[in-house]
């Protein structure tokens, strides 16, 4: 009777220490993730705050029914609406070309057996860690030496297109060229834990690397696509450094969104800070779908 007591006394002992690491752990979690939200929480509730409930109300505390408003929603949207457009038409053509080049790339540099393939693999991996703060006086320079507007005059001869969208040419093949490495490196991680007997199979029976390339490997990307997807669009809708340096001001017919961002809600009176949140929510809200419309795949490649 002493021996079962015993035994359940240790039994009880051992739930309780479970219990309260369990305990200590999901109330650990749960500090976490309200230090990351409260900074998205603050932003949102500012957001849907007229002016003089954000002087009067503090900054994580929603709006009071006469402080709601989604006037900053609407004015968010006529300012930024053409800044985000212009942001679609370069960044969606340098995410697909960045992407495909990459995985061209790191095809070659997996699958395929040449020569010389390890250095040309270290210049791709350098290229990663190259800062864009060290290739702005070369790429200035670049595009005053090849200027776009006038390798492209007939756009501007033949069709309605302003002349100064040339600027959105640059900044496709600056992305582009800025995020083959990165896309290579990505890809040639996934191909080398790829099997590679149905290639060799294939290329016994006569198939070339273009049709390796096209009829095995390009499906069983898909995951990886979804990854190199993601992180390329979001880098690209979200980069000011490089327009900045080519488009130069906000006033500009081809100024992409951050841009307009930049200087929203800013005036002589000072900063209108629920404008400026409402802007941010706005401006995020193509990457947000971007990942919820590759979200599994996305979560599939990075397991991978």
């Amino acid at each position: 009777m002493s021996t079962d007591t015993h035994t359940h006394a240790e039994t009880t002992d051992r739930l309780d220490t479970i219990d309260g690491y369990r305990v200590a752990l999901y109330a650990t979690l749960a500090l976490l993730v309200a230090f990351f939200l409260t900074p998205i929480e603050s932003g949102l509730v500012t957001s849907i705050k007229t002016d003089a409930a954000v002087t009067n109300t503090a900054p994580y505390l929603p709006p009071l029914v006469e402080g709601f408003s989604l006037a900053n929603y609407v004015t968010a949207v006529e300012v930024l609406g053409r800044g985000m457009g212009n942001s679609l038409l370069f960044a969606v053509p340098a995410t697909l070309l960045s992407a495909l080049l990459g995985s061209f790339a790191a095809y070659g540099l997996t699958l395929v057996d040449w020569k010389y393939q390890v250095p040309i693999l270290l210049l791709f991996v350098a290229g990663v860690f190259i800062p864009y703060q060290a290739v702005l006086v070369p790429l200035s320079r670049l595009y005053s030496i090849v200027n776009v507007a006038d390798l492209l005059w007939f756009v501007w001869a033949y069709t309605p297109v302003s002349v100064q969208y040339a600027d959105l040419v640059e900044l496709t093949v600056t992305h582009v060229a800025y995020g083959i490495p990165i896309c290579t490196v990505l890809f040639r991680s996934y191909y080398t834990s790829m099997s590679t007997e149905m290639m060799e199979a294939a290329r016994l029976d006569g198939a070339s690397i273009r049709r390796v390339y096209r009829r095995i490997v390009f499906p069983l990307s898909t995951p990886m696509f979804a990854v190199v997807l993601i992180y390329q669009f979001t880098q690209i809708w979200n980069d000011l450094l490089f327009a900045l340096v080519i488009v130069s001001t906000g006033s500009s017919p081809a100024a992409p969104v951050t841009l307009k961002l930049a200087g929203l809600g800013s005036s002589l009176e000072g900063l209108d800070f629920g404008l400026r949140m409402a802007g941010a929510f706005v401006a995020a809200l193509p990457t947000l779908l971007v990942y919820i419309a590759f979200g599994d795949e996305f979560a599939e490649g990075v397991a991978s």
